[in-house]
Parts: structure tokens; sequence; C-alpha cells
């Protein structure tokens, strides 16, 4: 489905990728891409909002988010009636971007900690290599481990041959580890599945109860990585050609159409991959007119231009906040309820060792979602904003700076939800949804 109706003459668009980055073919309207590139070029459309979902999300799960998020923006009646009496001929096209990025399904594992050894091992195995993919040493991987999920569940400890099977499998999968300048995917302790095996029993990462079953548990905190590098892959090699097209064909400065875009949790990987292009230094037509970065999984450090920890390296993303890729204004939410990037994130990260950092301090290893961005420079980080610099209520009035970063305390409004996510998905609530709308309006 390439265009949901959420009321009347209101609903946004999809465009839907598959693991390679290519967009799919089997839309019976065509490609939704060419579509909307001509719908640009006719100068309908004024502004463009685009969004990013995040890990987890399959088609169904997508859509859902969508509908929600775009549905919460689109009953700010207040907020749509502002930017129209802005804006002469104001007009918003909505376009909700899908990548696939839900390793494994509830089907797979079930609500019991031992769901998974029910299944036949060769069902697991192509289950999997459809996802992650297809190729000998992959499946070989895979199939070891499988047998281990099948006959060894409640094992206390992994035999040398599934151990070596992850270590093989990380290495198939090209998941790396580096410094803090490295790219997200890869900005991690080197991985030991013995490390692994004790930070996979303190968090199922968020897929249901399966902490009986050791050999799957290191296989989910495998696919979080391999699900992260595929939103920065697919952010630099399929979103950017997208937005650059979609930039062309719109209006041409001064009255230019305006893109504000939006990610959520790895969507933020997918976003700012999409804004910096290849290896973070890619170049658009002009500068996007607003971003959005909601409880991001990726590193507190990516926008850095000098890395204390990291010997003054750039963070990966350091670009963005460089050159004017951003020509309008960038805010990053985090909240102290989102226990994934909060607690999780750090886990998964430090995959060799303890995860152990001073109170009061910033750490090695976390995520944006929980601290915000950190180490820009004075030039870059933008002044407080909105109450306090945190989130505030639908009547609130924002002040943001154009090119520059601000930091939203979100704790009071991204705060519902529970187990171990807590309240990462609290994001379609209308104090978010107004956030975006002051954002476009700062834009200019």
């Amino acid at each position: 489905m390439s265009y949901r109706e959420l009321g009347p003459g209101a609903g946004y668009y999809l465009i839907a990728f598959d693991k390679d980055g290519n967009e799919r073919q089997d839309d019976p309207d065509g490609l939704m891409s060419a579509r909307l590139i001509d719908a640009l070029g006719s100068g309908t459309y004024t502004d463009v909002f685009l969004a990013s979902h995040g890990w987890k999300g399959d088609v169904p799960a997508a859509i859902d988010q969508y509908d929600r998020w775009f549905g919460a923006l689109l009953a700010l009646g207040d907020d749509l009636a502002a930017a129209k009496a802005r804006r002469a001929g104001f007009k918003p096209l909505l376009i909700g971007l899908h990548w696939p990025s839900l390793p494994f399904g509830d089907e797979e594992f079930g609500d019991g900690a031992f769901a998974a050894a029910d299944l036949p091992a060769i069902d697991l195995v192509e289950s999997y290599v459809q996802k992650l993919g297809d190729t000998p040493e992959i499946r070989e991987c895979l199939t070891i481990i499988a047998d281990a999920v099948k006959n060894q569940a409640g094992a206390l400890q992994l035999s040398p041959e599934v151990a070596q099977a992850y270590l093989r499998l990380n290495d198939a999968l090209g998941l790396g580890s580096g410094d803090l300048d490295s790219p997200p995917d890869a900005d991690r302790a080197s991985f030991d599945p013995d490390e692994a095996l004790g930070t996979a029993r303190a968090a199922s990462f968020g897929i249901g109860n399966v902490l009986g079953n050791l050999p799957l548990l290191i296989l989910r905190q495998l696919s979080f990585w391999a699900m992260k590098k595929r939103g920065r892959m697919i952010g630099e090699t399929a979103f950017h050609p997208l937005l650059r097209k979609l930039m062309d064909a719109g209006a041409a400065p001064p009255d230019h159409t305006r893109f504000h875009l939006m990610g959520h949790s790895f969507g933020c990987v997918a976003i700012s991959s999409m804004i910096c292009g290849p290896q973070g230094k890619g170049r658009l037509p002009r500068g996007v007119d607003s971003v959005m970065l909601v409880q991001g999984a990726l590193s507190l450090w990516s926008y850095s231009p000098a890395i204390a920890l990291a010997g003054g390296k750039p963070g990966y993303y350091a670009l963005l906040l460089d050159g004017g890729r951003v020509a309008g204004p960038l805010a990053v939410t985090r909240s102290i309820h989102d226990t994934a990037v909060g607690k999780l994130y750090p886990l998964a990260s430090k995959v060799k060792g303890s995860v152990d950092f001073a109170p009061k301090t910033l750490p090695r290893f976390g995520g944006l979602g929980a601290f915000g961005a950190q180490g820009l420079a004075p030039d870059q980080a933008g002044g407080q904003t909105g109450p306090e610099g945190a989130i505030g209520t639908i009547a609130a009035s924002y002040v943001f700076e154009r090119g520059k970063l601000h930091n939203l305390d979100g704790s009071s409004v991204i705060r519902k939800g529970g187990g171990l996510s807590g309240a990462h998905n609290d994001i379609d609530g209308p104090e978010v949804a107004h956030l975006w709308w002051e954002l476009a309006r700062n834009a200019g």
C-alpha cells in the first residue's frame, strides 16, 4: 500500500526499499519515488515532511508507526493553520520511508523462554538468511547456531563450536569494531561471544522473553548491529540519492521547496546518512530546512567535530553540521525513561568487558536518546529553547537557531512504556508533533 489516507484529503506516501537498498518493484502503481518526483516537479507541494522508522520495522510496523506519527502531525489544526497563514499556498507532502529492519519476527520465538527450540532448525536458518543475507558462510554459521538453539537451549555456556560460529558470522556480516569516530555500526568494542553472553543474559533486547535460550540471545545482539549497519548503508546508498532527486525536482530558491526530516531510533542513523551521504562526506543540492532526531540509537559523539575520548577525531556524522548540509534548525530529543537507549544501547556497544562509568560523567559508549549530542563546538550548539531546554506543550513557542543543533529533554512527554524498551517508542504524542511543526516554522 503506497498511499495511506488519514482523513479527508490528508495522508502520506510510503516508499519501500529492500534489504539491499533497492526500491521495491511490487507496487501496482509503479515506483513511488518516480511519482513523487513528478509531483514535486509540478509545483503542487511547498514543503516535504519525510520520516524514517528504526529497528524492528517490518511493513505492518512501519505503517502503524507512520499512521500514528503523521496522524499526530495532522491532528494539530492550529499548527497547520499557522503554517498556511505563514506561507502562501502551503501544501505539505508527507513521506514515510520503509527499510527492512526486523531481523526476526514474533512467529519465530513465541512468548516462552524456549519457544524457538520448538522450531525445526532449518526453518530458523531459512528465516535468518532471508533477512541477514544468503551466502554459504552465513548459512553454515546459522546452521550451527540453529542446532544449538534447538538442542542446547538450556546450556549455561557456549560450546567452542558455537562460539566460533558466532565469530565467523560477525565477520561474514561485516560487523566491525573501532574507535568513537567509526561508522555507527562499528563504534563498539571487539566482539567476544562469551562476553556477549553476559550482556545478552542481562537484557533480551526488547523482543519477547527468551532468557533461557543462550545461543538465541547472542544472535539477537548481532542482529542489533546488522540492522544498524543496514540503516547506515541504505541511508547512504538509497536515501541520499533519493533526497537529491526530490530536491532537484522541487522549486528552486529563493522560494524553494522545503524539506523537514525526522528519524527515530536507528532511523536517526538512516536520516543522518541521507543528509551526509557515502562515508559521511556527500553533498546535497542545498541544505535541508529542518531535522528532528527522536530518541536516536547511535553514539552521543556522532556529531562532534573533535571527540576528546578519541584523541580529537571527529564523529562519523560531524560534517552534518558543516558546510550548510542543514540550513535550518536541528533538534535532538532525549529521555530518562527510554531504557532501550539508556541501558541496552551501552550494553550492546560494550560487548567485551563491563559497562562502567562514573555518575554525572559522559560515557564512552552511550546513546543519543539518553545523553543528547555531545562534544559539539560552541558555534554548533543552539541556545536554550522551549521551556528550560525541554519539550513543552502544544502551546510552546520555540526559538531555534538555523544551522545549529538543539538538545531537548523529552522526559516529561516521552515517558510511557514498559519492558526492556521503556518509553523508546512513546513518540507519537502531540508534543513531539508540535516540536516538528516548530522546527519547520523556525526554518524560515
